[in-house]
């Protein structure tokens, strides 16, 4: 199972929260973890596995997205952060657009992500 994990800079911190919570389902599970560049660090800092790609505003999202195109996602984690203004918001509502197209389960907050862990 292939998962893709994104985060805004406000919620990067949340993010390597989220997967050391989770870490034995993640570790332990047939996962391989795909991330946008600088998200990508921070879970190796955190003691992950990681295929990093560029960084979300310079192509990451669209990487991510045309592996998802190409059926070799299965599921997204991408903590966005509504307060802050993004200048690649049109790879990221293409993203959200692919998932919805070719029907990946995508969580946008820990919650909903917590919920996808479960279903693993």
């Amino acid at each position: 199972m292939t998962i893709a994990i994104i985060a805004h800079d406000g919620k990067k911190a949340e993010m390597v929260q989220f997967l050391n919570e989770n870490k034995t389902t993640l570790k332990g599970k047939n996962v391989h973890l795909i991330a946008t560049g600088t998200t990508g660090l921070k879970a190796e800092a955190a003691g992950f596995q990681v295929e990093k790609l560029l960084s979300g505003p310079v192509g990451g999202d669209a990487q991510i997205a045309s592996r998802l195109a190409e059926g070799k996602v299965d599921m997204i984690f991408f903590f966005r952060d509504p307060l802050d203004k993004h200048p690649h918001e049109p790879d990221i509502i293409m993203l959200l657009r692919l998932c919805d197209v070719h029907n990946i389960p995508i969580a946008t907050n820990p919650a909903t992500a917590g919920l996808l862990i479960k279903g693993i």
